[in-house]
């Protein structure tokens, strides 16, 4: 996974209110925001990103599953 990370300070403060509104305006990109105030454009999982994802998705559910006593029910 790439992602790319853009330097504001100085150039721009990005409040959380104008974060808020990037990330609404483009709901298609992640981003993210570092404690540096630096705005992380990270690129969509796929491929093998993806199906790894889903593997520990997986395994997790399976493991709570066979951890869960049978007469706790949710």
């Amino acid at each position: 996974m790439n992602a790319y990370t853009i330097k504001l300070v100085p150039v721009v403060a990005l409040t959380d209110e104008a974060f808020y509104r990037l990330c609404r305006a483009n709901p298609d990109v992640k981003f993210e925001r570092s404690p540096q105030w630096e705005l992380i454009v990270m690129s969509p999982t796929g491929g093998e990103g993806g199906r790894r994802n889903a593997d520990i998705t997986t395994d997790l559910n399976l493991s709570l599953e066979s951890a869960q006593p049978a007469w706790l029910c949710f």
